[in-house]
């Protein structure tokens, strides 16, 4: 009985030791940090399975309820106007447009700081029929950790420049 109770003081001293130290503190915000930059990582993935696949509800995942989304001189505000141009005007969503939409990984960015950061990626639409891309649009985006989840709060799209 007498060697339980020093089994279980000893792992309690153990246990409480390690959570207190600076390095447990240092690698518990470097997890975090790569929690993070996967979760938003994951909204390219996202995005692109939805433009793949015409999933207008996949897509709205992804925005907060009052993002804004610039296109050109256009600016949509909120989650009705942004729903709406994927649903009757983006031409991955387009009910004639077989596309696969594709990103080339070395063109992604990713900053996190705290429970706001940055997205950037590009998308590259291939028509499944002809095998050719047909479009190419870069999207720079803001994200923010929403009721613990990333969630894109502004994005411009535009063409990106060759060489970019």
């Amino acid at each position: 009985m007498k060697r339980m109770a020093g089994v279980a003081i000893a792992l309690a001293v153990a246990t409480a030791g390690c959570g207190g130290s600076s390095n447990g503190s240092a690698a518990t915000r470097d997890l975090q940090r790569r929690s993070d930059l996967y979760a938003i990582d994951q909204i390219e993935k996202t995005w692109h399975k939805a433009a793949s696949t015409h999933d207008v509800d996949l897509m709205m995942t992804l925005w907060a309820p009052d993002a804004t989304f610039n296109i050109g001189t256009e600016t949509l505000t909120g989650a009705a106007e942004i729903r709406d141009f994927f649903a009757q005007r983006a031409g991955p969503f387009r009910p004639e447009n077989q596309w696969v939409s594709e990103t080339p990984a070395y063109k992604i960015r990713i900053t996190v700081d705290g429970d706001k950061g940055t997205l950037y990626f590009e998308c590259h639409y291939v028509d499944v029929k002809t095998s050719k891309v047909v479009s190419v649009v870069g999207a720079d985006q803001n994200v923010q950790k929403i009721k613990g989840t990333w969630l894109i709060t502004s994005s411009a799209a535009a063409t990106p420049a060759l060489g970019t």
